[in-house]
């Protein structure tokens, strides 16, 4: 399969792909011509990883994943380590998001936003700066 071919089954920009060779986590085939012959494999792992990166995992994360998944003697407690870690830090940032989201939507609410120069937006974004 030509790069082409693959990003339109893997879901992926052809960008992506050549980032991903270029990083080592995916070695196609070339053709004498040099060009890319991607196998049934490499598609595979190319969906693998867009679906670990749709889930929010790093590259370092995916290539680890990547590593267990070839190695048949891995042990899956790794595996949920990493998960469980990826988790706690998802968990993280929507709390981040959620006192983000809770504090915007009390300065929303605050403010009258009629033809007065007072705005209690404006004013918290200034006080946050000193």
């Amino acid at each position: 399969m030509n790069i082409g071919e693959v990003a339109k089954q893997a879901g992926l920009p052809s960008k992506t792909i050549r980032y991903y060779e270029d990083i080592g986590l995916i070695r196609p085939d070339r053709t004498e011509n040099g060009y890319r012959d991607f196998s049934d494999s490499d598609l595979h792992k190319l969906t693998f990883l867009a679906r670990a990166r749709e889930l929010g995992f790093s590259i370092e994360d995916c290539r680890a994943l990547m590593a267990m998944y070839e190695d048949e003697s891995r042990a899956s407690s790794d595996v949920k380590k990493l998960a469980e870690e990826h988790l706690k830090r998802v968990d993280e940032k929507i709390a981040q998001l959620q006192a983000m989201r809770d504090t915007l939507s009390h300065l929303v609410h605050a403010c009258h936003g009629d033809n007065r120069p007072d705005c209690p937006i404006l004013q918290d974004l200034a006080e946050g700066t000193e």
